[in-house]
């Protein structure tokens, strides 16, 4: 369906008047830039997935890096022109964000750059990707779908009167946050089946607590950006919920990293990154309030770039011993 199928008239007028309303226009940082237009998803994208390949002792092919950037933007752009679209109809704009808006008023570039990115994406798989990793990608791209049926089922359950077909505990941040992880830990779990028994479970526990920390940072968005969520203290409240599964994940993940220290020391560095992460999401949380909304969603995913940081101080003692 036409991204533009929207009367631009009355569509356009919205949009102005909520960038009247919030000041949009204003000049923004490269922070801001780089949340805005969708390039924070990618960027989160190469750091786990290179971090991944070097848990396993090897590295992200150029090819490979390509398709995840490229396949991320693509997807994170039409994710957000969809919502955004989907909100403008249905005169539904206290559900849009600066994200959504930046994306609707420049969709006339991003539509035609996301295009070219896909047909890029496809390309690269049919001529660079192993037929083997191919068919292992398509159950990937399966799932994304489903994704994106979860997470925009509810409008065309509303429309339609029809009952949604995912359960509601099938959340879109869970979603997002299992997707997310296992896309990037491909390649290294392509590296990981030929290796011992124990080095692909230790990965697997690797990408489950990574698929952990982007569920919390879904969560803690989608908690920060509620206009009207749950009391403090309840199991969705931001003040008590939140920080308590942050420090959970952090601890978890931190006892992991003192287990598997010795036998395997780069999966234990990663795991306390995201030891790390979760603990900045937390005090994100703290400081929400002190923060302008644009500003702590891009610090969201800022934090999520732990394992880069990590591994550059870290790593090289982790190759010694190893």
């Amino acid at each position: 369906m036409p991204l533009t199928s929207l009367h631009p008239t009355a569509t356009e007028h919205k949009v102005e008047r909520r960038n009247a309303a919030s000041g949009a226009g204003a000049a923004l940082t490269p922070l801001h830039l780089w949340h805005l237009a969708s390039f924070d998803a990618p960027t989160v994208a190469l750091v786990w997935a290179s971090s991944f390949t070097w848990a396993v002792g090897t590295h992200l092919p150029p090819q490979a890096a390509a398709v995840i950037a490229l396949g991320v933007w693509t997807v994170y752009v039409a994710d957000r022109l969809l919502d955004a679209r989907s909100a403008l109809r249905h005169d539904a704009e206290y559900r849009l964000r600066e994200r959504h808006y930046f994306h609707w008023r420049h969709r006339k570039v991003l539509v035609p750059f996301a295009l070219v990115a896909g047909v890029a994406v496809a390309i690269l798989v049919l001529a660079c990707i192993p037929v083997v990793a191919r068919e292992r990608d398509s159950v990937l791209a399966v799932a994304s779908l489903a994704y994106f049926a979860r997470v925009h089922q509810r409008e065309l359950s509303a429309v339609r009167g029809r009952r949604p077909f995912f359960p509601p505990m099938i959340t879109k941040e869970l979603l997002v946050g299992v997707l997310f992880a296992v896309g990037c830990a491909l390649p290294a779990l392509g590296a990981a089946w030929a290796a011992a028994a124990i080095s692909r479970w230790v990965l697997m526990g690797c990408v489950a607590f990574f698929a952990a920390l982007a569920w919390l940072n879904c969560h803690a968005i989608e908690q920060w950006e509620s206009e009207a969520g749950p009391e403090p203290g309840t199991l969705g409240g931001s003040d008590l919920s939140l920080a308590r599964l942050a420090f959970g994940l952090a601890s978890i993940s931190l006892l992991a990293a003192v287990l598997l220290c010795r036998a395997h020391p780069r999966p234990a560095l990663l795991l306390a990154a995201a030891a790390i992460s979760a603990l900045l999401i937390a005090l994100l949380d703290r400081m929400r309030t002190r923060l302008n909304p644009l500003t702590l969603r891009a610090a969201a995913d800022v934090v999520l770039l732990a394992p880069a940081l990590v591994i550059l101080v870290a790593g090289p003692i982790a190759g010694l011993v190893r």
